[in-house]
């Protein structure tokens, strides 16, 4: 079977953030996901039964996760890739700002490509940590809408909370 399909291209500049810190990874790891609890799909979905609706669960969220987002996806790749002879340490997570995520998707449900965020911690020498993300703002502006556009920047503003949190300084391009 084939299907008929008309294709867009666009192009957008993103920022990429790289904190290169003196925390031990182990610490700052651990720190992050105690900030960025763990909610999968089906959690979620099974509290906004639970909670009744959805005004009710982006409340909840609020006590248990305070940045505002939650985690949805963890890896380790390091382990991994230890075995093809890369010795690095690294966690990889996909975190999402329900509440912000939801706004984005009435808009364009495109946007589910830039929110979850990913952010990635690897060890680096000497006994330190590089915590590395994309500026949400940066690839949310590439689809032109001005409310897609003001969500960015309040993901922005809650990731540089979420990196003063853990004891980082907030990076220059999460400042507004």
């Amino acid at each position: 079977m084939s299907y008929e399909a008309t294709e867009r291209s666009t192009d957008y500049a993103g920022t990429r953030v790289e904190l290169a810190s003196n925390a031990r990874f182990e610490a700052l790891v651990a720190a992050f996901e105690q900030a960025v609890p763990e909610l999968t799909d089906a959690a979620a979905l099974a509290r906004v039964a639970e909670e009744g609706d959805w005004a009710s669960f982006a409340r909840g969220l609020a006590w248990e996760a305070p940045s505002g987002f939650v985690r949805v996806f963890s890896s380790r790749p390091g382990e991994l890739f230890r075995l093809a002879g890369s010795g690095t340490p690294s966690a990889v997570w996909l975190i999402v700002n329900h509440p912000i995520a939801a706004r984005l998707y009435r808009h364009d449900p495109a946007t589910m490509l830039y929110s979850p965020l990913r952010i990635e911690a690897h060890a680096a020498s000497p006994a330190g940590t590089v915590l590395a993300f994309d500026v949400p703002s940066a690839r949310l502006r590439g689809f032109g809408i001005n409310k897609i556009t003001q969500a960015g920047a309040e993901l922005d503003r809650a990731l540089g909370d979420l990196v003063e949190d853990l004891g980082l300084p907030r990076p220059a391009a999460l400042r507004r």
